[in-house]
């Protein structure tokens, strides 16, 4: 549903159940803020500015810099699975096929690279990810021959390969996949494609890759919001406000 928070809102068929969603953490620290802020200035602050400015603090912390965020937004009051609500590209997914995806929410090619790239210079990848490009790349029973050869445990891979960096936000990765050390596989094919090969080496040599970053996830915090008596404002992240006065009055 794009930016009005609806993956935060539980239930059993709710966003945050479908498989892509799967691995995402954070709830918890998201709830801490909702709580702190409702002291202060309760019904003001939505849950889905909280997941905007708390991206933006995850940025900042991990070395990428600041950027301004824009509030404003409201919650929504719908949160379901259905594949056609949860629409996140895979790691299997071709270039063209990201492209669209990024242009279906009005962003660019550019802003595909940045963000879809420049967001795996942090962190790590699951094996399950990994295993058929390193074992049995579309039934070739042999490695993706794009690949350069990386370490992989039994559980996790680092992203960027670069070893001072794997935890920093920074341009780094995009090197990594000019040297063919993409750990994905749309990102090594995002630094193979003729159309985005010269956006992935621009991006690799950038000294302002903080300020391009900061600036398409500011246009990325602009998807699907909902504003003004659109939604509501909830007073707990999980659930929509109706639900809390019920609970409230048993």
């Amino acid at each position: 549903k794009g930016c009005d928070g609806s993956i935060l809102l539980d239930g059993p068929d709710s966003e945050k159940t479908a498989s892509p969603n799967q691995s995402v953490r954070g709830y918890e620290i998201i709830d801490q803020a909702k709580d702190a802020v409702e002291k202060i200035c309760p019904g003001v602050v939505s849950c889905a500015d909280l997941i905007a400015i708390a991206a933006r603090d995850a940025v900042f912390l991990s070395g990428g810099g600041i950027y301004r965020v824009q509030t404003g937004r409201r919650d929504g009051l719908v949160s379901s699975a259905d594949i056609a609500n949860v629409t996140l590209p895979g790691p299997s997914i071709t270039v063209p096929q990201a492209i669209a995806a990024f242009a279906d929410k009005g962003l660019t090619a550019v802003d595909m690279v940045l963000l879809l790239v420049g967001a795996h210079s942090v962190g790590v990848a699951h094996c399950s990810f990994l295993s058929e490009r390193i074992h049995n790349f579309k039934g070739s029973g042999k490695p993706d021959p794009s690949m350069d050869q990386f370490t992989v445990n039994t559980n996790t891979v680092n992203l960027d390969q670069n070893p001072f960096s794997p935890l920093v936000l920074d341009n780094s990765y995009y090197q990594n996949i000019l040297l063919r050390r993409g750990v994905l596989q749309i990102d090594q094919e995002l630094g193979m494609n003729r159309f985005t090969r010269p956006i992935i080496a621009n991006l690799a040599n950038s000294v302002d890759f903080p300020a391009r970053f900061g600036a398409a996830m500011v246009r990325l915090g602009a998807v699907g919001v909902l504003t003004g008596t659109q939604g509501e404002i909830r007073s707990s992240c999980r659930v929509v406000n109706k639900a809390v006065k019920k609970d409230k009055s048993g």
